[in-house]
């Protein structure tokens, strides 16, 4: 009888392994509206990292491949900073594999005005059985409108400031060329001290302090009862053509956007270093 019931015990155990099955619908659409919630995410780090498998990789194109989930925070968590970034995206499909554990969406996305198309690939991990994202590709319908992008800060090349500048800065370009028509990012490193004589630029500068305290004042001759302090965070946008003075409170990182070609041109041509 033992025996029997053995056996009996082993037939259901095995009718019920193979009568299991994913219901793929559900998944679907489980999936597609896991999707709309990490869009609906985008306006806070943690939230929208909280979407990410630890090994998780991201695609951006003409970018690196940005790798992990604390290098995507770091990436994530600068571009979001930006002035006027936005991100959001739309889901028009997803499929789920046989094995009920990986799937992918895809849709369109808009980021600062820039419209493309993603695919990014899922995954069911950790104990609630949630799908995380393991891959993130994207492109633009057309020529980018903005220069946002996922730069990993080791790859950034640093090398010595331009003529233009006084010496002891370095400077290193995140995205675009700032010798050239169209948008460009650029970063610089300055020590303590460090001053730039009333100038002017042909378009607009927008600076964001990324490191450090740096002030800064309008007018053609130099005024330090104008000098206004931006610490880390802080940001200024100066219109083409304006004047002003620059120096830093302390070492210092700023990070430069605008449209190029970037120039800086001294309101008194003995300030220009490039001229000594």
């Amino acid at each position: 009888m033992s025996r029997w019931m053995c056996v009996l015990a082993l037939g259901a155990a095995l009718s019920g392994a193979c009568g299991t099955s994913v219901n793929l619908e559900q998944e679907r659409t489980a999936l597609m509206a896991r999707d709309r919630d990490w869009s609906a995410a985008t306006k806070d780090v943690d939230k929208f990292m909280s979407f990410f498998a630890s090994d998780a990789a991201i695609y951006p194109p003409g970018a690196p491949v940005v790798r992990g989930a604390d290098a995507i925070r770091k990436e994530y968590s600068a571009m979001s900073a930006a002035p006027g970034f936005a991100l959001s995206w739309t889901p028009a499909s997803a499929d789920v594999g046989g094995s009920g554990d990986l799937a992918y969406t895809s849709g369109s996305y808009e980021m600062s005005g820039e419209k493309g198309k993603y695919v990014t690939v899922w995954k069911k991990t950790g104990g609630a059985g949630n799908w995380m994202v393991v891959a993130d590709i994207f492109n633009p319908d057309g020529p980018p409108t903005s220069q946002h992008a996922m730069v990993a800060p080791d790859t950034l090349k640093w090398g010595d400031a331009p003529p233009s500048l006084p010496g002891g800065a370095k400077v290193a370009v995140v995205s675009g060329d700032p010798t050239q028509p169209g948008p460009f990012v650029i970063r610089a490193q300055m020590p303590a001290g460090y001053r730039i004589a009333p100038h002017w630029h042909p378009g607009v500068e927008n600076v964001t302090v990324l490191a450090g305290t740096v002030a800064i004042g309008m007018g053609e001759k130099w005024d330090d009862a104008a000098l206004k302090n931006l610490a880390v965070g802080g940001y200024a946008s100066l219109p083409a053509e304006m004047r002003h003075f620059f120096t830093t409170r302390s070492a210092a990182t700023i990070q430069v956007h605008g449209a190029g070609p970037f120039a800086v041109n001294y309101v008194n041509a003995a300030d220009d270093p490039s001229k000594k």
